[in-house]
């Protein structure tokens, strides 16, 4: 081949090798491109999901503390009303009729000759020998006759029962007994 050739060929060659290369340098130009696209992409969304976590984080919280909130005033509130409520329907020593009217005392007749009253429980029979009983402290307080628990001693305008001691209805008197034992600790005659 003679030069004139050759250099043509060369040319020519090299006429399409350089685009060619230009065109491989802008294709991996190009991917390296997308591929920091992709790159920069996921790390904005993994700042946005932490920061939308966060956020959620900080609401859930927000929330939190403002249900907790509401229910401690609610409980306040309900407190304030059930004290209200006992004041103004506790047991009143001058008044004989202060337990009519109330939901306990809804069933009861009066007294009834063998039975003993016993509010939210009812009536309940009694044995012969402890009707008309006058309890007395140190004394015992029958298996049969323990199980008649005052409810809310409050009504009554007692302080709640020590350790191991309950209030104890027991024909028209509240005994304070030993859980245990029945012990008579303290008698509150003739409260209805």
């Amino acid at each position: 081949m003679n030069r004139l050739t050759r250099a043509a060929v060369l040319g020519l060659v090299l006429a399409t090798a350089a685009p060619m290369a230009a065109e491989a340098q802008n294709r991996r130009d190009y991917r390296e491109d997308r591929r920091d696209d992709r790159q920069d992409f996921r790390q904005e969304r993994r700042d946005d999901r932490r920061d939308w976590r966060q956020g959620d984080y900080d609401n859930r919280r927000d929330y939190r503390q403002d249900r907790r909130d509401d229910r401690r005033d609610f409980r306040e509130e309900r407190r304030e009303d059930r004290q209200d409520f006992r004041r103004e329907q506790r047991w009143d020593r001058s008044n004989r009729d202060w337990w009519r009217g109330r939901s306990d005392f809804r069933d009861y007749r009066g007294a009834r000759n063998g039975y003993w009253y016993a509010p939210s429980y009812g009536y309940y029979r009694v044995e012969p020998r402890y009707y008309g009983q006058r309890w007395q402290r140190g004394h015992y307080l029958p298996p049969s006759y323990r199980n008649y628990y005052v409810r809310d001693p409050y009504d009554y305008g007692l302080r709640p029962a020590p350790r191991g001691y309950r209030y104890v209805h027991a024909g028209n008197d509240i005994v304070l007994i030993a859980v245990a034992t029945g012990l008579i600790a303290s008698v509150l005659a003739g409260v209805y």
